[in-house]
């Protein structure tokens, strides 16, 4: 199960520096960071290893299967930006 950004995130880009397979963005230096208000997990990149969520100092950042129903969509929102 890949981990989910959630609207709490403050694009401090901690967990993009974190991932060690590159599932996070857009980066720090990314034109699209100044376009979004988050950042997004690939869910096809990601590998479940938890350490965004464990760099996350807003708790943004959930497991697929503990994401909250009040945040599903940003499951969708989330895969949606790699599309």
């Amino acid at each position: 199960m890949p981990y989910v950004v959630t609207d709490a995130c403050i694009k401090d880009f901690r967990c993009v520096d974190e991932c060690a397979t590159g599932a996070i963005a857009p980066g720090v230096y990314d034109a699209k960071a100044a376009e979004v208000s988050q950042v997004f997990i690939d869910p096809d990149t990601c590998i479940d290893c938890g350490v965004c969520a464990t760099v996350c100092e807003t708790n943004a950042i959930y497991s697929s299967d503990e994401l909250p129903a009040d945040k599903a969509e940003f499951s969708e929102k989330n895969a949606g930006f790699f599309k």
